[in-house]
């Protein structure tokens, strides 16, 4: 007896597959939580003798930021296979160090501003003296909460601490904003400019991946990618937001529009102008989106990241 053919049916068919667009608010949202819980453990209690200084770290640690370094590190993470519970005494790491800096940026012998993420900033309300000391605090801090890291195979716990030490220091974070104090007043290259925005905001960006990469044991040629997305995100981010300085308001802003203007810094829009700076980051945020191909799907996060980065009005 011949077997009897079998009916075309929906399940003999192909099925298309059609892949769910990534959820970028919950997925802040969520290791915004994860983080804000972890951060207050990790800090002394506001009531900690002496409270004022330890009321001071918290006010800029908890004033509203996106926590957008640490979901940096989450998502490359992710990418790499890894977990947020690996990455994560790595991401707070990152995000004190981001506030040291900010509560720093802020003081009267640096930008003079009075406002950060729609509050006023740490010495405005602490006094200069502690907000010197809440920066300090911090970033000592960082180096007592990424100690709690691991390590991986690859990468061992001194690699951690060592790649933190490296982006924050004396040449790279603290070498932008000293490249950016001198500049301010004066006419300075492109290529000048380019060295203060690599150091002064792409380095921690870059630091924030290659970290989340190193948590999951990453390949090495994984963390060249992390290491070519971060620069370029990182470079294309503040050339964006020298563009938002002088299209947007201090209401859009969170913080004081036009400062750089005020205070003759150097930026892109005032060296090469504002067209030329628009097509510069549009060239940034293409090669940061080709450094992911290597990752495929698991790069979702990542990707979902760098169009909330890089995709701001411009």
């Amino acid at each position: 007896m011949s077997a009897k053919k079998r009916p075309a049916t929906t399940a003999t068919r192909t099925p298309t597959v059609t892949r769910a667009p990534f959820d970028l608010p919950e997925f802040l949202a969520a290791n915004a939580a994860v983080v804000n819980a972890a951060l207050g453990c990790y800090l002394p209690r506001a009531t900690t003798k002496p409270a004022t200084i330890h009321k001071a770290m918290r006010y800029s640690l908890f004033a509203g930021g996106k926590r957008l370094r640490p979901a940096l590190c989450f998502a490359a993470a992710a990418a790499c296979g890894g977990t947020a519970a690996a990455a994560l005494p790595l991401a707070c790491a990152v995000e004190c160090i981001h506030t040291y800096s900010l509560i720093h940026d802020d003081l009267p012998a640096m930008d003079n501003d009075d406002y950060r993420r729609g509050k006023l900033t740490n010495h405005k309300v602490f006094g200069e003296g502690i907000a010197i000391l809440a920066g300090d605090a911090l970033l000592t801090q960082a180096f007592a909460i990424a100690a709690h890291a691991e390590g991986t195979p690859r990468y061992s716990p001194r690699d951690l601490i060592f790649e933190i030490a490296e982006a924050s220091g004396s040449l790279q974070l603290i070498a932008g904003q000293v490249a950016d104090l001198e500049g301010e007043g004066k006419k300075i290259s492109a290529a000048q400019l380019k060295y203060i925005h690599e150091r002064k905001t792409s380095a921690l960006l870059c630091c924030s991946a290659r970290l989340g990469g190193m948590s999951a044991n990453c390949t090495p040629t994984q963390l060249a990618a992390l290491t070519d997305f971060g620069y370029h995100v990182g470079l294309a981010f503040q050339v964006i937001d020298d563009i938002l300085d002088v299209t947007q308001t201090s209401e859009q802003l969170g913080k004081t529009a036009g400062k750089d203007i005020t205070a003759q810094k150097a930026t892109y829009p005032r060296i090469v102008g504002l067209e030329k700076s628009r097509k510069i980051a549009k060239e940034l945020t293409a090669k940061a989106f080709a450094a992911l191909k290597p990752f495929g799907g698991r790069a979702a996060a990542l990707e979902a990241l760098a169009h909330h980065l890089l995709e701001r009005d411009k």
